[in-house]
């Protein structure tokens, strides 16, 4: 059975730390692929600074286009929306009866997991990976870069370089597109 971890996320935009742990995520947890699955509505988060589904997923796939072995993922996109991941879980297990999945979430996400729609469900179906993202610890250890999503837009809103915090190609993207510019 090959063995997927469900990487999943606003990506607003992706940056190198979401890469890295990807690719950290894959190895420490013995996944054949990472799914960087791109969510368009997380009922636990504000939407207002969002940017369109399918600039944030051609940035991830840009991100990953060279990475063995993980894979921007549009999964969600075609899912009733808010996203909740109990239902997305159920689905790929449906469509892709030879995967076995594995969650792949923050220590953050893990502080709160008892607020995620059917979550003891998850846990009761699903391997879950918890990672560790400040101020929270994780149940396993791989390293994290400083870099959130957040700084990346409002260093762009003031005309700052995201150079190094982002991959070149998404940073050519945002560029191009004029993303999160005021």
């Amino acid at each position: 059975m090959k063995q997927i971890g469900i990487f999943g996320g606003s990506f607003n935009p992706i940056h190198v730390g979401h890469v890295a742990l990807a690719k950290a995520l894959r190895e420490h947890c013995r996944l054949d692929e990472v799914w960087l699955m791109v969510s368009p509505q997380n009922p636990l988060k504000n939407q207002e600074d969002l940017l369109d589904d399918q600039l944030r997923y051609e940035m991830a796939r840009l991100a990953v286009s060279d990475v063995e072995g993980v894979k921007a993922c549009d999964y969600e996109f075609q899912l009733p929306k808010p996203s909740y991941t109990w239902h997305t879980l159920q689905r790929l297990s449906k469509d892709y009866p030879d995967c076995a999945f594995t969650l792949l979430i923050g220590g953050d996400n893990w502080a709160r997991f008892e607020r995620w729609y059917h979550w003891k469900d998850i846990l009761r179906h699903y391997r879950v990976a918890v990672y560790p993202r400040s101020p929270y610890n994780g149940t396993i250890d791989v390293p994290l870069i400083n870099v959130s999503s957040t700084d990346v837009r409002q260093r762009i809103r003031a005309g700052l370089p995201v150079s190094g915090l982002v991959p070149e190609a998404v940073e050519r993207y945002i560029l191009e597109h004029r993303l999160y510019e005021e």
